[in-house]
C-alpha cells in the first residue's frame, strides 16, 4: 500500500525523546523553550509559543486578537472543521466566504464584500501549504483596521514573496501565525502547535493562558531558591507542550529544508506527468509562492466520479482522500447563516483527490501512483445523462 501520507522519523527523534525521559522532566519545560527559540529563529518570528495542537494555537490566537462574543471572524469554509469551532468557542460568529478560482485558499474579492462593523478578525489559511495572497489580504485589513491570524497548520517551510525578497510563513504579516504538528503535517510531534507573533504582549497573554493562567510557571518555581506561590489571575486553559514532543521537534526542525526540498522535486515530477495526462488539472503555484506541498490536490474534470476513481486507486494499493472539506456542509457548522453562496468551495470539495505524497517517496512509488491514476481514469466516468435517459 503506498499511503497518502507518512511522518519522517528516525533515530535522532528517538534518542532525543529517550534523553528527555533520561532528564526526569518530561512535561513543559526546558526542551519546550529550546524549541520555541529554534522555530522563532527558523521563521524570523520575534517570538514562538509552544501549545498540545494547532486547534488549541487558532483559539488562543482568536482570544488573543480580541474575538469576543458579538464579534464576526471572516474565513473560508473550505478547511479543517477547527477553524469555525474555535472562533465559536470564542463566542464569535464565523462568516464564510469562497475560495479562488484557481486554487484552494481565500478569494481577497469575496473577503472584502463579507467585511460588517463586527468584523474582529480574519482568519486565513494556507491551505495545503501554498501561501494565501497576503498582499491584497493586508491591504484590506489595515484599511479596516482589522486583525490577521494565519492558519498555517500545513504550511511550515512555505515561503512568499513579500517586499522585496522572500520570507518564510511563520514570520508574522498579520498579528498571530498558527501551525500544526499533527503527523500528516510536513514535520510532527505526534501531536502539537505553535504560535508565532512580533507583539510582545500578546505572547505573553499566550503563555498565561497556555497554562491554566498561573502567575507562575512550573519551571521557575522549581528552579527558585526560595519558595513561590503562584496564583491564576485569569482564566487560562491546559494547553502545555510536553518536552518529549519538544525534544522531536527540534530534530524535526533540522530535517525540514531537505524534507521542503524533497517535497518540491515530487511536486515537480507530478506536475510535468499530469500535464499530459487527460480528465485532471494539477494544482498552480502563484510566482510569488513557494508551497511545502504539505498536500497535492488535483482537479477532475466534469464527469469523472471522485469515489469511484479514489475505491480504483485503492483496489490497487493506492490511498487518496477526497477534496479539503467544507465546514458549512458539516452538521457542527451548518447551522452558520451564510452570507453568500459557495460555489466554489462545494466543487472543491466534491471534484478533487489528493495524491500519495511524502518526503520518503521514491520515483517509483510516484511513477506506480501516477500510472493507476491514469488507469482509474480511463474507467471511471459518469454514465451521460443522455445514457441515463435512454436506459430508463
Amino acid at each position: 500500500m503506498i499511503p497518502i501520507a507518512k511522518p519522517c522519523l528516525g533515530p535522532l527523534e528517538a534518542k532525543a525523546a529517550e534523553q528527555v525521559i533520561a532528564s526526569g522532566w518530561v512535561s513543559q519545560g526546558p526542551q519546550v523553550a529550546a524549541f520555541e527559540a529554534d522555530f522563532a529563529a527558523f521563521t524570523g518570528a520575534q517570538h514562538a509559543c509552544a501549545v498540545s495542537n494547532c486547534t488549541s494555537a487558532l483559539h488562543l490566537a482568536l482570544l488573543g486578537v480580541g474575538v469576543r462574543p458579538g464579534d464576526e471572524v471572516i474565513t473560508v469554509s473550505h478547511s479543517f472543521i477547527a477553524g469555525g469551532n474555535t472562533v465559536r468557542q470564542c463566542g464569535g460568529t464565523p462568516v464564510f466566504v469562497d475560495i479562488e478560482a484557481d486554487g484552494y485558499n481565500i478569494d481577497p474579492e469575496q473577503l472584502a464584500r463579507a467585511v460588517s462593523r463586527r468584523t474582529r478578525a480574519i482568519l486565513v489559511v494556507h491551505q495545503m501549504g501554498m501561501p494565501c495572497d497576503m498582499r491584497a489580504i493586508l491591504q484590506l485589513a489595515n484599511r479596516e483596521k482589522i486583525a490577521v491570524v494565519e492558519d498555517a497548520a500545513c504550511a511550515v517551510g512555505s515561503e512568499i514573496q513579500f517586499g522585496t525578497g522572500w520570507r518564510r510563513i511563520g514570520r508574522p504579516m498579520g498579528d498571530v501565525v498558527c501551525f500544526s504538528f499533527h503527523p500528516r503535517k510536513v514535520i510532527t510531534t505526534g501531536e502539537g502547535g505553535m504560535l508565532t507573533t512580533n507583539n510582545a504582549a500578546i505572547d505573553a497573554d499566550f503563555r498565561l493562558w497556555r497554562q491554566h493562567g498561573m502567575s507562575v510557571s512550573d519551571t521557575s518555581r522549581h528552579a527558585s531558591a526560595q519558595v513561590i506561590f503562584e496564583d491564576y489571575p485569569v482564566q487560562g486553559y491546559n494547553y502545555r507542550m510536553t518536552d518529549m514532543q519538544a525534544a522531536i521537534g527540534r530534530e524535526q526542525l533540522k530535517r525540514l529544508p531537505d524534507i521542503v526540498r524533497r517535497r518540491r522535486a515530487l511536486a515537480n515530477r507530478y506536475r510535468l506527468a499530469l500535464q499530459e495526462m487527460e480528465g485532471v488539472t494539477p494544482p498552480v503555484e502563484p510566482v510569488w509562492a513557494r508551497s511545502n506541498w504539505q498536500s497535492y490536490c488535483v482537479r477532475l474534470e466534469d464527469g469523472i466520479d471522485q469515489v469511484a476513481l479514489m475505491q480504483t486507486m485503492l483496489d490497487q494499493g493506492v490511498a487518496s482522500r477526497r477534496g479539503i472539506m467544507n465546514m458549512h456542509q458539516e452538521a457542527a457548522q451548518r447551522d452558520v447563516p451564510l452570507a453568500f453562496p459557495l460555489p466554489r468551495s462545494e466543487a472543491a470539495r466534491d471534484h478533487s483527490v489528493l495524491l500519495p505524497l511524502y518526503a520518503q517517496m521514491t520515483d517509483d512509488e510516484q511513477d506506480t501512483v501516477l500510472g493507476v491514476l491514469a488507469d482509474a481514469l480511463k474507467t471511471r466516468h459518469r454514465p451521460a445523462q443522455t445514457d441515463l435517459a435512454q436506459a430508463v
